[in-house]
């Protein structure tokens, strides 16, 4: 299993949408991501620096912020999140991975 980090960048004044949307996931969304091989995938907010920091397992050598080969779900999803992240130009939110220094077990 891979572990996975990256950061994303919230606008300001959207945590409260951001978090609403993501509480109604759609559930198709849901399970492409899990049958994509991602597990434990959790997202935090930090509100001093507006940052989202997002981890994940991955079973596969893809990630959920993987823009090769989008699906037409994740792409509609992308679409729907733009008004209130930052983006790319396919919609795709700006994700920086991070380097993962320690891990423990």
């Amino acid at each position: 299993m891979k572990r996975f980090a990256f950061k994303m960048y919230l606008k300001p004044g959207c945590e409260k949408e951001y978090a609403r949307r993501h509480a109604a996931i759609w559930p198709e969304l849901k399970q492409m991501i899990k049958d994509s091989g991602v597990s434990n995938y959790s997202i935090f907010w930090d509100k001093e620096t507006n940052l989202l920091f997002a981890y994940q397992e991955c079973s596969k050598d893809t990630n959920s912020q993987d823009t090769d080969n989008v699906d037409p779900i994740t792409q509609k999803w992308w679409d729907m999140m733009a008004d209130i992240m930052d983006t790319n130009k396919d919609n795709s939110p700006v994700s920086i991975p991070l380097e993962e220094l320690f891990h423990m077990d």
